[in-house]
């Protein structure tokens, strides 16, 4: 069973960047992930882990408890396009960029 933290490190990997990036990106003192690693501390806050989910685009239910947000995803294909099937890997890729732009912009306002 993987902890948080491994969910983290994975989805870094398969993002390509490395968890001081994550940190950097999300706003988050790399100390906290540090400190969460090695056992310094027990949990992760929430804002810290809604920064992590929206950054992934993934739930903070993945994050907490690694369940599947497949079905999710799937559900939001089917909203913004009509069906999951006629996506592809590059398009989602892209509408997740995108909403990580608008989310990103509204932050600084």
């Amino acid at each position: 069973m993987d902890s948080i933290y491994e969910r983290i490190e994975k989805l870094c990997k398969e993002k390509g960047i490395t968890v001081t990036d994550l940190c950097r990106e999300c706003a988050i003192p790399r100390a906290i992930l540090s400190d969460y690693k090695m056992g310094r501390s027990k949990a992760l806050s929430t804002s810290v882990l809604s920064k992590i989910a929206t950054f992934f685009s993934v739930s903070v239910e993945y994050l907490l408890e690694g369940k599947n947000s497949k079905a999710v995803e799937n559900q939001l294909k089917v909203a913004l396009f009509g069906g999951s099937d006629d996506v592809t890997d590059e398009m989602w890729e892209e509408v997740k960029r995108y909403a990580k732009f608008i989310y990103d912009k509204e932050q600084k306002s």
